[in-house]
């Protein structure tokens, strides 16, 4: 485990990823704010690069090699967001990246790494299989490995997205985030509390993933079990780290049932005309659960990416839900 990144962290991250990830925006809408009863500013992450934030801090961990670390290249294991980042980032600065993922992968997060030049390996899908494939791979090339969350250099990426949501939304009283393996809602916490210690923060699980509040609660570590959710990208378990920065800065953790995610989801995709993948709907879902708190209060939502199965939408019929 690292040591937890400080705000001038996420403020040099800032520095080193400008010109590569986006800027993306901050959109509002007023139908749905009458719905929940608060004034939400959505920062559209699903507009980065890769269709996720993880792109700022996969570009901020690679930018941070130095000369020597670069030339051997860099490694992680992922079926996810995290592997298309790190693909990516790798490739815009010139270094190879080797990605160790499951068979079960899907075929088009497979291609969309290969596209952008990596070296796929394939293992068995259990994180055993992962895990030895990744070290094998360290083992012969020398690589540096880059975890998707367990990583200062990547939650300061991460950090960079509340430092924009903040920089273009004036008098915020709180900034929801969704809870995976905190790596996200762990940035946002670091940038968050050292520019305004008054704004408040929360993080935002599902019903059938809630190993953060129940580590939280138990104030020790308690693995995901089995997380059978439609927000896929939140089906990972705290790690030390991010566990450490959750339980020192959040004011809260609601959790929000299949449905009301799916509600959500769909909610957004209506009225703001945007797409957004399910994970990104529970901060929305949530605002339910948080009402009593922030009636008519100034609320920022990181909205966390945008790649969904077009062919596997919730409200479809025989899909899952």
């Amino acid at each position: 485990m690292g040591v937890a990144p400080t705000l001038e962290d996420v403020l040099a991250a800032a520095g080193r990823i400008a010109g590569e990830a986006k800027r993306t925006p901050v959109l509002t809408c007023a139908s749905i704010d009458a719905i929940v009863g608060m004034r939400l500013f959505f920062k559209c992450e699903n507009f980065q690069k890769v269709g996720a934030f993880k792109f700022r801090g996969a570009t901020n961990a690679v930018r941070m090699l130095d000369e020597d670390e670069a030339a051997a290249g860099v490694v992680t294991h992922s079926s996810g967001n995290h592997a298309q980042a790190l693909a990516l980032a790798a490739q815009r600065r010139g270094i190879p990246a080797w990605i160790v993922m499951p068979t079960n992968a899907p075929a088009v997060k497979r291609t969309a790494v290969e596209g952008y030049g990596a070296t796929v390996i394939e293992c068995e899908p259990t994180l055993a299989a992962r895990e030895a494939g990744a070290a094998q791979v360290l083992e012969e090339t020398g690589a540096t490995f880059i975890h998707p969350y367990d990583d200062p250099r990547i939650i300061a990426g991460q950090g960079t997205a509340a430092l924009e949501l903040l920089d273009d939304t004036l008098g915020l009283d709180a900034v929801i985030a969704p809870v995976g393996g905190g790596g996200l809602m762990s940035g946002t916490c670091v940038a968050v509390h050292g520019l305004n210690p008054h704004v408040k923060l929360y993080g935002a699980e599902p019903e059938n993933a809630d190993d953060a509040r129940q580590s939280l609660e138990a104030g020790a570590l308690i693995p995901v079990g089995a997380a059978n959710t439609i927000a896929d990208g939140l089906r990972t378990s705290l790690s030390d780290l991010t566990f450490d920065i959750l339980r020192e800065h959040l004011d809260g953790l609601p959790t929000v049932a299949e449905d009301e995610i799916v509600h959500a989801l769909r909610l957004v995709w209506e009225r703001m005309k945007i797409v957004i993948e399910p994970s990104s709907a529970v901060p929305l879902a949530a605002c339910a659960r948080l009402h009593p708190e922030l009636a008519g209060k100034r609320v920022g939502i990181i909205v966390s990416g945008g790649n969904v199965d077009l062919d596997r939408l919730p409200w479809m019929t025989g899909s899952p839900a």
